[in-house]
């Protein structure tokens, strides 16, 4: 019995010092594996993220071309996503339903995007507003709030991009950002660029804007 006693609290029992090394041990090869493929995913999602827009995009000002209507894209920051869009016969903006590739697309929690119309490098007179489909009126205050009209007749905030049934397109330059608060990782960051039309231009991964 005292043998079986011995053999028994032997087998069981760990000092406080064993557990706590292999502990930490297995916190330290935890959190190497989840820091690098926490890195390298978050640069591969957002290369993926950058290359689904500029194919998008691309295949968008082609479907205006071919089937000959007015386009837009509708960039939100708050809600973090980018939907197609198009006039209708009453010259009102609609969301674009009914094609796959062109559905709302919002981007995951980590990235954000940063839209730039004014003062690009590259960009000339606006000549959008020739054809007589847009004007002026088509501008908007994101945070305008319209009292007393209910939500199926407010009108939805026009794009701030337009692919046109001529092949022509809003300059622009979307930054998608990926810029943690906290960890060791360095931010990244892709630009797509647009001149006149098609392709656009996609350059990065940067390390800044």
């Amino acid at each position: 019995m005292k043998n079986q006693i011995s053999l028994h609290t032997r087998a069981a029992g760990f000092t406080l010092l064993e557990v706590m090394v292999v502990l930490a041990i297995i916190g330290i090869a935890v959190s190497a594996v989840m820091y690098q493929s926490f890195s390298f995913s978050a640069l591969d999602d957002l290369d993926r993220e950058a290359k689904r827009f500029q194919v998008v995009v691309d295949m968008a000002s082609d479907f205006a071309v071919l089937n000959q209507r007015q386009l837009g894209i509708r960039i939100d920051k708050k809600k973090n996503e980018y939907v197609f869009m198009f006039l209708d016969d009453e010259q009102k903006w609609q969301v674009l339903e009914g094609e796959k590739a062109f559905e709302a697309h919002v981007l995951p929690e980590l990235f954000k995007m940063q839209l730039e119309l004014d003062d690009l490098p590259w960009s000339e007179e606006d000549n959008l507003f020739d054809e007589g489909v847009f004007d002026e009126t088509l501008s908007f205050d994101e945070d305008r709030v319209e009292i007393g009209v209910d939500e199926k007749d407010k009108k939805l905030p026009p794009p701030q991009i337009f692919l046109l049934s001529s092949g022509d397109i809003t300059p622009f330059s979307l930054a998608l950002m990926y810029e943690p608060e906290f960890g060791n990782d360095n931010p990244v960051y892709f630009r797509l660029n647009a001149l006149d039309t098609a392709p656009i231009e996609r350059i990065g991964p940067l390390d800044s804007l």
